[in-house]
C-alpha cells in the first residue's frame, strides 16, 4: 500500500505531465489496428482513474462578477434527444433509492427549503462552446445529508423524464459547487434548461450535468455509468 507520502507525491502532478503518456497510448493504438479498440478503452480508463486521484474535493471552480455573465438568451439550449420531455410540473417528484435511510419521493419544495446556493460558473460542452452563467440551488451534498444517505458508496446515480442518465463519483457529488439547480438567472428553469430540476456542475463537463432529473441512487455499483460514457465518452471528465 503507498504511504501518505507517495499519496500526495501523486496529488501533485499536474494534468500537462500525465498528457506526456498520450503520444505513446497513441502510437500502441494506431501501429497495431487490431488492438485500436482495446487500447483506447485501455488509455481512457486511465485518464478517468488519473483524473480522479488528482481531483480535489475542496478546490473550487472559478466564480464570476454579474457583468461577465452570459446573456441568458444566448444560453446554449441542448440535449440529446428532446427540447422538452413535457414534465408535469405540478405532479413531479423525485423519487431516491439505494444506500439511503430515508428513501421515497421528495417535492422540490422540499428541496427548495434547504440552503439555496448562488453561483455564477462557467458551463463546458464536449461539442467545444463553454458560457458563463448564473445558477441556484442546493448544494447536492445537503441533499445527500437529508435523505440519510450512505457518503462512504461510490455513486450518485440519476435518471431522467427524456431517458437520458447519468452517475457522479462520491467525491463530486459532495463538492460544494454541486447543484441540484432549481434556478438559472434568479428565475425558475425554464422547460428547455431542464425544468424542474437539474444537476449543475462546474468541475465537470456539461454532459455530466444532467436535465430533467427524476431519480436519483446512491450505490456500490452502476449497471450503467451515463448515456454518453456507455458509448465511449470519458466517466470522469473533469474541467
Amino acid at each position: 500500500m503507498d504511504s501518505p507520502i507517495q499519496k500526495r507525491k501523486f496529488k501533485r502532478v499536474t494534468r500537462r505531465e500525465l498528457l506526456k503518456l498520450t503520444p505513446v497510448v497513441a502510437l500502441g493504438a494506431f501501429a497495431i489496428p487490431s488492438l485500436q479498440k482495446q487500447l483506447l478503452k485501455a488509455g481512457l480508463s486511465f485518464s478517468d482513474w488519473a483524473s480522479g486521484a488528482i481531483f480535489r474535493k475542496d478546490h473550487l471552480a472559478p466564480t464570476f462578477a454579474n457583468p461577465e455573465i452570459t446573456p441568458f438568451s444566448k444560453f446554449p439550449i441542448n440535449d440529446y434527444d428532446v427540447d422538452d420531455p413535457e414534465v408535469d410540473l405540478e405532479r413531479w417528484k423525485l423519487t431516491v433509492a439505494g444506500s439511503v435511510q430515508k428513501p421515497g419521493d421528495y417535492k422540490l419544495s422540499q428541496i427548495q427549503q434547504l440552503p439555496k446556493v448562488v453561483q455564477n460558473t462557467r458551463h463546458v460542452c464536449v461539442e467545444g462552446w463553454d458560457v458563463i452563467g448564473r445558477f441556484g440551488g442546493a448544494r447536492l451534498s445537503d441533499f445527500l445529508n437529508m435523505i440519510g444517505a450512505d457518503t462512504a458508496a461510490r455513486y450518485v446515480y440519476v435518471e431522467c423524464a427524456d431517458d437520458y442518465y447519468e452517475s457522479l463519483d462520491m467525491a463530486t457529488a459532495l463538492h460544494p459547487q454541486t447543484l441540484l439547480c432549481y434556478e438559472m438567472y434568479d428565475q425558475p428553469l425554464t422547460r428547455e434548461h431542464g425544468a424542474p430540476l437539474r444537476l449543475t456542475i462546474p468541475t465537470k463537463i456539461g454532459y455530466k450535468q444532467a436535465k430533467y432529473l427524476t431519480d436519483l441512487r446512491v450505490t456500490n455499483v452502476l449497471e450503467r455509468v451515463g448515456y454518453w460514457e456507455d458509448q465511449g465518452y470519458s466517466e470522469f471528465y473533469g474541467l
